[in-house]
């Protein structure tokens, strides 16, 4: 699940007090397997995956607690292979409803920075979504702030991890581990990296082991796009964060430092070879725009 955000992978409830004012910070996972409006599994459907204007957001929470609860019961009596399968399910259930939370409050999504306050991290939020982000926050939600006025509904980082830890064979427990990590800050946003290069790089190297130890998993093919579309902004640089001097087509001089971090650090790695092939195109002078085609990586 790593991917390029607004680049690839990428991301708390709002505390509903006499506080006139709500940090994102102070907002806590609350574990929706406990929901007060808990519904019994043979009383309840359900609704559809697909989007709705007839659908309410309540209809889209005990949905989701639903499903919650019916996937506790499942992993406690499967075999880690079967969790597996029951995770990459539940996965795709829960970004189908939270796609439709996002439609279904664009205007709510729209304004959410307007209520930023002065201080870092900081919202004046209106009560109305106070109880919303509550609400959310039962079924493991969050609003999170993308960054350039983009708020979006996403799960709290880590949420699978603590519904499924231990649950799974060992390269979905690795997978779902490290994407709890890469979740906890936003990746990149309108061509801008809002991580380190320095931790770009760290990352490209854990997926690429990944796939060296784990080269028969049903996760490969993922992480391999993943890792791809992470080499491709690593090596090629973004819209709004070259790699190079525009004037003199030279690699910028931070870039290099983290170059020569890597392949010091990790002198056998593909992420290496490519990152070395990438530092001779420029050593040859080769033009700017032939590159990507010079070291066969291309968008």
């Amino acid at each position: 699940m790593i991917k390029n955000i607004v680049a690839v992978c990428l991301l708390s409830a709002a505390v509903v007090s006499c506080k006139k004012e709500t940090a994102v910070s102070e907002v806590k996972p609350v574990s929706d397997s406990i929901a007060k409006n808990e519904v019994k599994e043979d009383q309840y459907k359900p609704i559809d995956t697909t989007c709705s204007p007839n659908y309410k957001t309540e209809d889209y929470i005990t949905a989701l607690q639903w499903y919650r609860t019916k996937i506790d019961k499942e992993i406690a009596g499967n075999s880690p292979e079967q969790n597996d399968k029951v995770y990459e399910d539940y996965v795709k259930i829960r970004n189908k409803y939270t796609n439709c939370l996002n439609d279904l409050h664009t205007e709510i999504l729209d304004k959410y920075v307007d209520y930023k306050t002065t201080e870092p991290d900081t919202y004046n939020l209106p009560d109305n979504i106070k109880k919303m982000a509550s609400e959310l926050n039962k079924v493991g939600l969050e609003f999170r702030v993308m960054g350039e006025g983009l708020t979006e509904i996403h799960s709290v980082p880590g949420y699978y991890e603590s519904v499924f830890k231990n649950r799974l064979t060992p390269d979905y427990e690795v997978y779902i581990s490290q994407l709890a990590k890469d979740n906890k800050e936003n990746y990149a946003i309108n061509g801008g990296l809002l991580i380190t290069w320095e931790e770009l790089g760290d990352r490209l190297i854990f997926w690429e082991n990944f796939m060296n130890k784990y080269p028969k998993s049903p996760l490969v093919k993922t992480v391999k796009q993943d890792y791809h579309n992470y080499l491709l902004d690593y090596l090629l640089g973004m819209d709004s964060d070259p790699i190079y001097d525009r004037e003199d087509g030279k690699l910028l001089d931070d870039k290099k430092d983290e170059y020569n971090r890597i392949i010091k650090k990790y002198p056998n790695s593909n992420t290496v070879k490519k990152t070395k092939e990438l530092i001779a195109a420029y050593e040859a002078h080769v033009p700017v725009d032939q590159i990507g085609e010079r070291i066969n990586l291309r968008r």
